[in-house]
């Protein structure tokens, strides 16, 4: 790799740590980068994960110092996100992950619009505990978003943070705290089993975890000061960044 393309790289890194901290998404930059730089498909997906594992468990660790992670959700659904990433990871080392593409396509909109309308959304904190209700519904969101991550991984951030949002009526801040643990455990899985079928290089991937700890530092940091307000925006722009990207790619390969 030369000089010029490993500082992109390490840029493009940096830049994904930052963003996913506060919103999510973050492989939508990260992903792509680590594909541009020759690795093929599989090897930067897993490439990708260890990097974006270790990133998230700094910004994890930085949330946690806040006071807004609201620890039952993560104990209850960190563990069925981690088992819906196993059996994303298999497919995906089976299956090309394009052909899932359209779908995450579709619900990134509906999130989208769905936030943008309904504009006090995520603004107030309400959490009222768990329920039989909600409890059901955050079980069969947290395996389906874990299976998604294990899989893709673009969006998975934006899901969860939604979820925890509408199910569980909590602000950006908490929402976001709190889905950098869950999305933590389907995250260091995922990691494993590349690791476990070679699909990833290792070195390049561990030098660019480096980075991406600094720049989930600085991202989560960012987040924890600003609050919900802030990460609302980012929330959006992200997301519509993500549709952008997947809508492009998806009528590329038609055409």
């Amino acid at each position: 790799m030369s000089p010029e393309a490993f500082f992109i790289l390490s840029a493009l890194c940096f830049l994904a740590a930052f963003i996913d901290s506060i919103a999510g998404g973050g492989g939508m930059i990260s992903l792509p980068a680590f594909m541009a730089v020759g690795l093929p498909p599989h090897i930067a997906l897993g490439t990708n994960k260890i990097s974006a594992a270790i990133g998230t468990l700094a910004s994890s660790l930085n949330f946690l110092r806040s006071n807004k992670i609201i620890l039952p959700l993560v104990t209850r659904f960190a563990p069925l996100a981690l088992f819906g990433a196993i059996f994303g990871v298999k497919t995906a080392l089976l299956i090309p992950p394009k052909y899932f593409q359209p779908i995450s396509f579709f619900l990134l909109i509906c999130v989208f619009i769905y936030t943008l309308i309904n504009k006090n959304l995520g603004e107030e904190y309400d959490y009222q505990g768990i329920n039989s209700v909600n409890i059901k519904w955050g079980c069969i969101f947290s395996l389906l978003i874990g299976f998604y991550d294990g899989f893709l991984g673009p969006g998975t951030g934006s899901f969860l943070i939604f979820m925890l949002i509408k199910i569980f009526h909590l602000d950006f801040a908490h929402a976001t705290a709190t889905t950098k643990f869950i999305n933590l455990a389907s995250n260091i899985i995922s990691a494993a089993l590349y690791f476990h079928a070679g699909k990833l290089n290792l070195p390049l991937g561990l030098i660019m975890a480096v980075i991406m700890i600094i720049g989930a530092f600085a991202g989560s940091s960012l987040a924890i000061y600003k609050g919900s307000k802030f990460i609302k925006p980012v929330f959006l722009v992200v997301t519509i960044t993500l549709i952008g990207k997947m809508g492009y790619s998806f009528l590329s390969s038609l055409f």
